[in-house]
């Protein structure tokens, strides 16, 4: 059997019985959409939260005074925490992968004791 094509403007159509001959062999499959895993958003979390000797104070302190001035406080706090130690590697002449090292210590010890929760 010999495939029968004209000319038309499309490139590729098929014309005739086979193209009959083809839709009529190939079973139609459902499409179904895949669906996405469901995945809660991310939040920043302390592990260590209502852990630690400071923990309770900290807390009571954030209840009391607010989150949004207990955030700043908090801010401004580790920043100034940040400075000591950039000042401490200065004067002992480390480089910046050590006061990077010292600050992520700095903040382990914070959420080991009870201030980041």
């Amino acid at each position: 059997m010999a495939a029968s094509v004209s000319p038309s403007p499309f490139l590729g159509t098929w014309v005739g019985e086979d193209r009959a001959l083809f839709h009529a062999n190939t079973a139609t499959v459902p499409i179904v959409p895949a669906k996405r895993p469901v995945r809660g958003s991310p939040m920043m979390k302390n592990v260590n939260e209502g852990k630690g000797i400071f923990a309770p104070a900290v807390v009571v302190t954030r209840n009391i005074i607010g989150k949004k001035r207990f955030n700043q406080l908090r801010g401004k706090a580790i920043a100034l925490h940040s400075q000591v130690i950039a000042e401490f590697c200065k004067s002992i002449g480390a480089d910046s992968k050590q006061r990077q090292g010292l600050i992520r210590l700095a903040k382990k010890n914070g959420e080991w004791l009870g201030f980041l929760a």
